[in-house]
């Protein structure tokens, strides 16, 4: 009996630690990511002049960019504005030199985030010497973001599939059990813009996003140049919540606001695939950090749990179940905005049995409300896991099924991907949620911040999803930028941004290897004749911090 009730106590033990329950503060690994960010003055007159030039760097690409898509972009197959025409269509008959225009143009806007970089969080994620303020970060990202805003679509035709599911909607069909095909009919104009692949699948978006989707079509009906406006005018606002709310949060970590606007908004991944993309990623990421903000202040600034403190979280608690509406991962949020009040309100489960039972009573009268008053119900639910039919190599379980799979054939072993990826996607899925429960656990007993949790929760379940597009990585990487500010995560995290964003084609099509060699030999000389050139005048050298080593910084947000 001593050896079982021994094994019992060691199995116990093991479980809680594995779990977080009795791992020190100081232990926690994740809490490496996260210090405080020292206060710094504003830009001298020569960095002032260097942050123009940098400025007007990224808005040259942004412009190049814009112009390429006039060529390379995701045009429609009807209603193409240019097409025909002698000036504007010479972009899309010469697709090699647009092609190197779009590289070149996304290297520019590349280089001049990360020049930007010096006066928001220093060479390699340190600590810049002076720091940016906020209204010159705000200029310099709606500069970068119009030429895209008004640009044809860039790296995804999902737009398309967007208006025809929206049209399903407004002729009264149901987009969850009709693809474009069934629904609109292969002649329809909106259905030959949608790609071969998903014209017979229904739609996996929730019900507020094919809800307003649907008002849109009532508006644009068939047209598919003022139907792309519209919705991207969802994703500027979309944007602009995510401007609006990441400032805020990252204030309540110890981070400097446009530190966490320099990685979280301006990032190559928000201006290429939110922006030139249009992708609802953006609504879903905005909504989820102003409900998370309204959930903080709730939480973090009212003196005590009072009637000001229960609506605070109520409306935020509505605001990330709408995100929810969008697409299903931001409800996770909820989780870790309840383990935070939860903490808040005192030790013991009955605070968090009274919050979890407010929040879940939230989530599903929200939910309830979008579903019945949109008219389409619950079908989103089963046509989550469309995407999943894609193969991709960000996905670390699909690309270990993939290579695993490659190998067996290799081998003579025949070719079981298929088998190896029913076995990796569901060990992931459990590898994410055990995560995400130990995140839970660390944000309940205060070892870490409900925000920085979320955003590592947010990380594993974007990279053991079965299927990561490029846009994703942005569910993980902009929550973060308000909490994690060490150089373990701003580094990988940038070289990950930057390198998928050079990899990704202008419109996911194919081009042949010639075109994108050249395209790509031509990119690499104008980017080096570029800093060869400008060796001088902008920012390509590190710069030492302007505090003396024996002086320890005062913490940002605090005055000395």
């Amino acid at each position: 009996m001593a050896v079982v009730e021994g094994a019992r106590r060691r199995v116990i033990e093991v479980g809680r630690r594995a779990l977080g329950l009795d791992v020190p503060a100081a232990d926690h690994t994740v809490a490496v990511l996260h210090s405080v960010d020292a206060d710094r003055p504003g830009l001298d007159r020569h960095e002032t002049l260097q942050l123009m030039r940098i400025r007007l760097l990224g808005a040259t690409g942004a412009v190049i960019m814009a112009v390429s898509a006039l060529g390379v972009g995701a045009q429609p197959v009807h209603q193409n504005p240019i097409s025909g025409m002698r000036v504007l269509g010479f972009f899309a008959r010469a697709g090699t030199s647009t092609l190197a225009m779009c590289m070149i143009g996304t290297v520019l806007v590349i280089m001049a985030w990360l020049l930007l970089g010096r006066f928001a969080i220093g060479g390699w994620g340190g600590d810049p010497r002076h720091r940016l303020s906020r209204s010159q970060m705000d200029r310099t990202l709606l500069l970068w973001i119009l030429p895209l805003s008004v640009a044809p679509p860039m790296f995804s035709n999902d737009v398309y599939s967007y208006l025809a599911q929206s049209e399903i909607a407004a002729r009264g069909m149901d987009p969850y059990s009709v693809g474009p095909v069934a629904g609109l009919g292969l002649s329809n104009v909106l259905t030959n813009n949608v790609p071969n692949i998903w014209r017979e699948t229904s739609a996996p978006y929730g019900p507020l996003f094919l809800w307003m989707g649907r008002g849109i079509a009532q508006i644009t009906g068939d047209n598919i140049i003022l139907g792309v406006w519209m919705h991207r005018a969802l994703v500027m606002a979309g944007v602009a919540l995510m401007v609006w709310a990441l400032p805020r949060l990252s204030r309540r970590c110890g981070v400097a606001g446009v530190s966490a606007l320099w990685l979280g908004a301006a990032n190559p991944l928000v201006l290429f695939h939110l922006v030139g993309g249009v992708h609802n990623d953006a609504l879903m990421i905005g909504l989820m950090l102003a409900g998370l903000e309204f959930c903080m202040r709730a939480i973090e600034d009212a003196p005590r749990f009072d009637q000001r403190a229960w609506a605070l979280l109520i409306f935020g608690a509505v605001v990330i179940t709408l995100s929810s509406a969008v697409k299903m991962p931001s409800l996770v949020a909820l989780g870790f905005v309840g383990m935070a009040a939860a903490r808040r309100m005192g030790r013991g489960f009955k605070p968090f049995l009274i919050v979890g039972g407010v929040l879940g009573t939230i989530a599903v009268a929200t939910t309830l409300f979008v579903a019945f008053a949109s008219g389409l119900g619950f079908g989103w639910v089963n046509t989550i896991a469309t995407a999943t039919t894609v193969r991709s190599y960000l996905s670390l379980p699909t690309a270990i099924g993939i290579i695993t799979g490659f190998g067996g054939v290799l081998l003579g072993l025949g070719d079981h991907t298929t088998a190896l990826l029913d076995i990796t996607r569901p060990i992931a899925e459990i590898a994410a949620g055990f995560v995400t429960l130990r995140m839970l656990i660390a944000t309940w007993t205060g070892r870490l911040n409900a925000i920085g949790a979320l955003g590592v929760s947010l990380g594993a379940i974007v990279l053991l999803f079965p299927v990561v597009q490029p846009w994703y990585l942005l569910w993980a990487i902009v929550p973060l930028a308000a909490w994690a500010n060490t150089r373990a995560f701003r580094v990988p995290a940038v070289v990950l941004s930057v390198v998928v964003s050079v990899m990704v084609m202008p419109r996911g099509a194919d081009f042949y290897v010639f075109q994108i060699v050249e395209s790509a030999i031509a990119t690499v000389i104008v980017g080096l004749l570029f800093i060869f050139f400008t060796r001088n005048v902008l920012p390509w050298r590190n710069q030492p911090g302007v505090s003396a080593p024996s002086q320890r910084p005062t913490p940002y947000g605090v005055s000395s």
